[in-house]
């Protein structure tokens, strides 16, 4: 029996309804990636949007130390920039640092005390030489001179002069009374008990003199 030509169209029909409208079906690879770019370009708007600009987000500025008040915060802040970690120098470059700065300190003290020494010498230069009178004790050359009164002249050349002191105290400005005794060589056993006289320093003559007399300014009553 002949089919009849009607029915043709009916079959292509319906193969061509099975597939859709002619297009590829939506489950291959590739459809699969385009979906997975889609969804990701609103999120990467978002990010951009969220900036204001394509740039990425800059990071908070760290809060500024707070300024030095005081001469010591300052030496502390400039000692803190100049000091490196210690993991990045070596034992031999800290052992160099200390003793170049050894060096520049002792450069400098010598060219304190040089202009120290200088100062000092011209001050000398202006100031006037002082009177034999009130020269100073201390000095080569200079020996000191003490004035006493004898309290002992039994031994053969040789006596006791006591040399009464009177000061004030440097905290509660008393008048202390001291006196000390010194033994003196009498060559010419001069001098007598009660005499004031003036003793000079000299060479060690005994165990015990280290003065001599040099003359009796007041004989004793």
């Amino acid at each position: 029996m002949a089919e009849t030509p009607e029915e043709t169209p009916e079959t292509d029909t319906q193969s061509t309804s099975s597939t859709g409208t002619g297009e590829t079906p939506t489950d291959t690879p590739e459809a699969t990636e385009a979906e997975a770019t889609e969804a990701a370009a609103p999120a990467d708007t978002q990010s951009t949007s969220s900036t204001g600009t394509g740039e990425a987000p800059a990071e908070a500025p760290k809060p500024a130390a707070p300024a030095a008040t005081t001469r010591r915060e300052r030496l502390e802040q400039r000692r803190a920039s100049r000091r490196k970690p210690r993991g990045q120098t070596s034992p031999e470059e800290r052992a160099a640092e200390r003793k170049a700065k050894r060096e520049h300190t002792a450069a400098e003290r010598r060219r304190y005390r040089a202009r120290l020494k200088t100062k000092r010498a011209e001050l000398r230069k202006t100031k006037p030489a002082p009177e034999p009178d009130h020269a100073p004790e201390h000095g080569p050359g200079r020996a000191k001179v003490r004035q006493g009164i004898v309290v002992s002249d039994k031994a053969d050349k040789t006596i006791t002069v006591r040399i009464d002191v009177v000061r004030r105290h440097k905290r509660y400005h008393k008048i202390m009374r001291t006196s000390i005794k010194l033994h003196a060589h009498d060559e010419r056993n001069d001098a007598g008990a009660g005499d004031t006289v003036r003793v000079q320093e000299c060479r060690p003559m005994s165990r015990s003199k280290r003065w001599r007399l040099v003359e009796v300014v007041e004989r004793a009553k």
